[in-house]
């Protein structure tokens, strides 16, 4: 298991109002020992003043999944799409064979959400999708249609324990609280990388929201 502390994010964030922690190589910032983990290619904190947005940019092959910390973060797309996701809501924009869209906070409070981009299998060049999953229950399962990962969200009162997959590849990231997995505990912001462990799990130290992901493949290129 590694642990990466919030600290040690990369710094990001282009436009006034935009603040950005990168958790993987990204831009101007790369590290050839760190541009994945499994299929998990990105996974930004991001934090938007009001009135602040990313202008409308271009994605392909990228299955790009988003939570809402706290504030409103209002989306739209080249699919058609326009939507205002909040805090609860599982936003997937799978961008296939090409989508452009932008992301904005037109609400009057902080908007900070973090949003997490996986490559998808070799069947990559579809037609694009999106969707929102409205107020997700604790403990059900996001499975992505293009890539062999799973999402599960964990809101965890003080003292309670969760089971981490078994899976070639967990990534734990803090959203809220502190959790601890073995002898580290995660605090928001940061992250553990697991690879092929089994038996695990993770305890809330207060109240915690926890986002795990399960992925059972690595990309394929080519």
């Amino acid at each position: 298991m590694w642990i990466q502390r919030s600290d040690a994010r990369y710094p990001g964030g282009e436009g006034a109002g935009i603040e950005t922690r990168h958790a993987f190589s990204f831009s101007g910032h790369y590290d050839p020992g760190n541009v994945r983990f499994g299929s998990l290619v990105a996974c930004n904190e991001e934090r938007l003043a009001p009135g602040a947005g990313f202008a409308e940019h271009p994605h392909r092959d990228m299955e790009i999944v988003t939570w809402v910390v706290e504030g409103e973060l209002t989306h739209e797309d080249s699919t058609g799409a326009r939507t205002v996701v909040r805090p609860g809501d599982v936003q997937r924009l799978s961008a296939g064979s090409g989508v452009r869209h932008t992301e904005r906070n037109a609400g009057a409070e902080l908007l900070t959400f973090v949003q997490m981009w996986l490559m998808p299998g070799p069947a990559a060049a579809t037609d694009p999708g999106y969707e929102v999953v409205r107020g997700i229950a604790d403990g059900t399962p996001y499975a992505l249609e293009r890539t062999e990962a799973v999402l599960h969200v964990r809101r965890l009162a003080d003292g309670e324990r969760t089971a981490l997959p078994d899976a070639p590849w967990v990534y734990a990231h803090a959203v809220r609280g502190a959790v601890r997995i073995e002898r580290e505990t995660l605090t928001p912001g940061d992250a553990a990388r697991i690879s092929g462990a089994e038996g695990l799990e993770a305890r809330a130290e207060g109240p915690a929201e926890l986002l795990i992901w399960e992925m059972h493949t690595e990309p394929v290129y080519g």
